[in-house]
């Protein structure tokens, strides 16, 4: 079962993951191609993390079972409108 904690926890890993391959890419330990692939992968996934956050804070608000909300696909969370 996925917790706000949990959910915290590993948006908190991806944003180290993410502070590391910008190391690694200065240290030239990968390529710009790498770091790309790789940050745009870290992304998708704290896109989801963020999403899935909001769902279990809506159902939450509205009186709905938190557990219910569902990771949704990186089509879905990448098509939204800012």
């Amino acid at each position: 079962m996925t917790t706000d904690k949990n959910l915290h926890a590993q948006i908190t890993d991806l944003i180290a993951h993410e502070k590391e391959l910008r190391t690694q890419l200065t240290d030239g330990k990968i390529t710009p191609d790498e770091e790309h692939a790789q940050l745009r992968e870290v992304e998708v996934q704290l896109d989801q993390c963020w999403d899935l956050l909001r769902q279990r804070d809506a159902l939450r608000r509205s009186g709905g079972n938190p557990d219910d909300a569902a990771v949704r696909s990186e089509n879905v969370v990448e098509g939204y409108l800012n």
